[in-house]
């Protein structure tokens, strides 16, 4: 018996019991099957009979509106309700912050500001609006919340995470699950959260990441979509895809006690999906790691909701045969394959498995219920098409007020020299950095496309538009390389990490470029205090550089509200935020060790009031 049972009514359960009886293998294994939009063809929801469609990561209606993708999605729902049974489509999509990949969507900060709120009540109202913006255009899945807890920060998911301790991680992650899920699991306004990756993505060591051939760097289907500023060959040299998907090496002990409590408080909080995770543990890839997943996740943590794969993970079990992988994964315990590219080169592998007794008919029927249980439970099969006038929550005023309340609370205070902060709103101010106005790289990647982007993706505010608006144009003088002429009292640094997503934004070494460090080098000659605000995915090593700044802030990925920043920076609201990850001293400190050495350590940050009070 479940720990956690479903709440699923009777009437609902007869129906999940009624179509198991009346579905051909072909139909079950349809309802397995997850490919993602682009290749799926007209006719194909009903003729394979499948039980999801997504969208990667930049997969967008062309134009992407929140119009367009409700257009979309709607028409691929309703041609699941003409196959055979009727069974519902439900889409997915990755809104991690936000609807992410809809231009027009308020983008919210990522997790790692959010986590320095240490806030569940705002992170519940985040999941909420999260989850309007999101079945307004008809998806009904997202894939989070990751509850990864980034061990070595060089880890290009890093931002992904809440925090590197599970008390800082658990409580996020219920708050996200209950505002997605709203009143009830069947409000038409519900969204299913995937809890992410299961388990131990954050404890991955360096070097381990088999993702890339380094040395021939072939690039496959999945990179070839990436669309980065820089070559493959260069972000190799950078680090790239040394961590991501790799080998977690820690031991039992450890995989129990830091990383699998954000899982257990996930089921208890009612979670009906886990996603799997790329890497590995001791070698054996989670994909098809039976004891972990049926085992721990399904037995001792009483998961009774469905399991689905990453993007091709399933792929990387046996690299050179696909059916093998097919087979393991869901021996293992995976319920719905996200194919993406193939489905009936999946659905034709997992029919041979089965016809050639190597899945059980059994374990299949376990899949499937467990995936037409969770959309019962969704309510799908009542109202499988949610109101249109949910459009007009996309982006509304409402939400971009929450976004930049976010922002506001996520901002940590790691320096203050002189009383620098709160901005004097009298007096002239310079501001400096090609990121002040750059409001793709306050959000970073996953936003509108996979990797993220510069300037103006997305309608928003940025902190240099934040600033003018607070003080008034006429005050605020803006230099991008901080060249000019002049000596201000004080300037606000913008400087920011390239936007990046995945493996592509692993690093050898995190530090501000020599771009960078110049243009701080002009504004610190141009003004009598210094203030720096960092845009980040992750802490960057700025021991040395440090002592020449009166005020340091880190911003994190605030999202599409930079005007957030610009209210704490003039002292509207006071600073809030405490650090969710240790920050590194050094280069040689970024893996989280025993004996790394920290600037500052997890629960840090200076608060100030309106009156400029400082206090530890």
């Amino acid at each position: 018996m479940s720990l956690f049972p479903l709440p699923l009514r009777p009437e609902d359960q007869r129906l999940v019991d009624r179509l198991l009886a009346q579905m051909t293998l072909q139909e079950k294994i349809g309802q397995m099957t997850q490919p993602e939009k682009n290749s799926v063809r007209p006719g194909d929801v009903a003729r394979l009979g499948l039980g999801s469609v997504l969208s990667g990561g930049g997969g967008n209606p062309d134009p992407n509106t929140p119009q367009s993708w409700r257009e979309m999605v709607s028409a691929l729902c309703e041609e699941a309700q003409g196959s055979r049974l009727g069974i519902p489509l439900i889409y997915g999509v990755d809104a991690v912050h936000g609807h992410n990949n809809v231009v027009g969507a308020t983008i919210f900060p990522h997790n790692i500001g959010l986590g320095a709120t240490r806030n569940p009540d705002l992170v519940r109202r985040i999941g909420r609006a999260t989850a309007l913006e999101v079945a307004a255009t008809g998806v009904r899945w997202t894939f989070a919340p990751a509850v990864s807890l980034p061990q070595d920060i060089r880890w290009g998911r890093s931002y992904e995470g809440y925090g590197q301790d599970p008390e800082v991680v658990s409580p996020l992650a219920v708050a996200l699950i209950e505002g997605l899920r709203g009143e009830a699991w069947n409000d038409p306004t519900s969204v299913l959260p995937s809890v992410k990756h299961f388990v131990a993505d954050g404890g991955t060591a360096y070097g381990t990441s088999q993702r890339v051939d380094h040395a021939t760097l072939e690039v496959d289907r999945t990179l070839a979509i990436a669309q980065m500023g820089e070559s493959l060959v260069e972000l190799v040299d950078q680090g790239a895809w040394q961590i991501d998907q790799g080998d977690s090496l820690i031991d039992e002990a450890t995989l129990r006690a830091v990383h699998l409590p954000p899982y257990q408080a996930a089921i208890e909080a009612g979670a009906l999906n886990v996603m799997v995770s790329y890497s590995a543990w001791h070698g054996i890839k989670l994909h098809g790691h039976r004891f972990l997943i049926t085992d721990v996740l399904k037995g001792e943590l009483g998961f009774e909701g469905f399991v689905v794969s990453d993007w091709a993970g399933v792929d990387q079990i046996h690299p050179d045969d696909y059916g093998r992988s097919v087979i393991d994964s869901i021996n293992a315990g995976v319920d719905m394959v996200m194919v993406p590219f193939d489905a009936e080169r999946f659905i034709a592998a997992l029919r041979d498995g089965v016809e050639r007794g190597e899945v059980s008919v059994q374990r299949i029927d376990d899949a499937v219920r467990r995936i037409l249980t969770a959309k019962a439970a969704l309510g799908l099969f009542e109202q499988p098409q949610t109101d249109p006038a949910l459009l007009n929550t996309v982006g509304s005023e409402a939400h971009r007020d929450l976004a930049r309340e976010a922002v506001r609370e996520s901002l940590v205070l790691l320096k203050n020299g002189n009383g620098t902060l709160p901005l004097s709103r009298t007096g002239e101010l310079l501001v400096v950095g090609e990121a002040a106005d750059d409001i793709g790289a306050q959000c970073g990647g996953w936003t509108i496309t996979w990797m993220g982007g510069h300037g103006a993706t997305t309608p928003g505010t940025s902190i240099l538009g934040g600033l003018q608006a607070e003080l008034g144009q006429d005050r605020v003088h803006y230099s991008a390389d901080a060249s000019g002429e002049g000596v201000f009292p004080v300037a606000v640094a913008v400087v920011a990490e390239e936007p990046y997503a995945e493996g592509m934004g692993d690093r050898a070494e995190l530090c501000l470029s020599p771009k960078q460090l110049q243009m701080l080098e002009r504004a610190r000659k141009r003004c009598d205090h210094l203030v720096v605000v960092l845009l980040s995915g992750r802490p960057l090593i700025v021991t040395e550089p440090l002592v020449g700044w009166d005020a340091f802030v880190a911003a994190w990925l605030p999202g599409t509200e930079g005007r957030g920043v610009a209210e704490v920076l003039c002292g509207r609201h006071p600073f809030k935020g405490r650090l969710s990850f240790d920050w590194p001293r050094s280069q040689g400190d970024l893996a989280r060790t025993p004996n790394a050495q920290h600037l500052w350590t997890v629960g840090e940050g200076l608060n100030t009031g309106v009156s400029g009070a400082v206090s530890v």
